[in-house]
């Protein structure tokens, strides 16, 4: 047997709770791994609490978390790995565990921790996606609110290393952050939509919005037109006309391998702001419901 986090209703991290389980076996082109290092996702706490039960059912009970790193030590048929490999990837069935399932794991290069490993994943691929979905080139500019945030922090570092112009609403302690990586940062709240002008006289383009802030309306004036503007974060997408971006790890086999790369080669920066013990999951939850974060929060199991 071995531990896993689980919840059995929907509710406040309480539900979330250490239980038994039996390892999960890894089916055709699986690998199992003995978890390193799991990640903590907005979208964790949505599908916890029950915010999400419309579209993501849950079947009780859950093991939640996305995505994982750690090292292998069982393989189906097929899979793309052996035991002993480090290695990264979304999981299947969970990663709020000691052992987790990954269907396509991708090489972790030696000089990548494990909390950036398993951090990289799901805010990534968001990113990467997002701006593809844009269509977003160099020379034009890119609104990012929730600049500070694991996605947007990522999204900005993209976009600026494909030469477009950044503009990223922050908060307040927030800002020399995200001026440190090559974007203008501006800060949220009210009134914030004139400080964009302000500081894009020449327009915004396109507007990523990963804060779910209530910030779309705006947005589309920004822009004048809502296929210019596309949100992760705000269930009120479709009122606006406001396409909501969401995925599966369907891409990770192209895309995760470069990303891994540019962050072993330090031009991709991943914050980690706190680490925990996988039994102390709920707090990790609840802190981040707080607002207290400053990047990624990982439980090492």
């Amino acid at each position: 047997m071995s531990t896993a986090i689980t919840f059995s209703e929907y509710g406040a991290p309480e539900v979330l709770r250490p239980t038994e389980v039996a390892p999960p076996q890894p089916g055709p082109g699986q690998v199992r791994i003995k978890v390193r290092a799991a990640s903590v996702n907005p979208l964790d706490m949505k599908i916890r609490s029950g915010l999400m039960a419309k579209i993501v059912p849950a079947r009780f009970p859950v093991t939640p978390g996305l995505d994982a790193a750690g090292v292998v030590d069982a393989v189906g048929e097929g899979a793309d790995a052996a035991v002993g490999d480090e290695v990264l990837g979304a999981t299947v069935g969970g990663s709020y565990a000691e052992y987790a399932l990954l269907e396509r794991p991708v090489a972790k290069p030696e000089g990548l921790s494990w909390e950036v490993a398993a951090s990289l994943v799901t805010v990534g691929l968001t990113a990467h996606r997002v701006l593809g979905q844009l269509g977003v080139e160099a020379g034009q500019t890119l609104l990012v609110h929730g600049a500070a945030g694991s996605v947007g922090f990522l999204a900005v570092q993209l976009a600026v290393a494909r030469g477009i112009t950044v503009i990223g609403t922050v908060g307040e302690k927030d800002i020399e952050r995200v001026t440190a990586l090559g974007a203008t940062a501006v800060r949220y709240g009210d009134g914030w939509a004139e400080r964009v002008k302000v500081a894009a006289p020449g327009g915004v383009d396109f507007v990523f919005d990963a804060s779910g802030a209530g910030v779309l309306a705006d947005s589309v004036a920004l822009t004048g037109d809502v296929d210019k503007v596309i949100t992760i974060a705000d269930m009120s997408a479709q009122q606006h006309g406001v396409r909501f971006s969401a995925g599966s790890a369907d891409q990770s086999g192209q895309v995760l391998p470069e990303l891994v790369q540019l962050a072993a080669a330090g031009k991709l920066t991943v914050p980690i702001w706190r680490t925990y013990p996988l039994a102390q999951a709920a707090q990790a939850h609840a802190d981040l419901e707080a607002h207290r974060n400053q990047g990624k929060a990982v439980l090492l199991p």
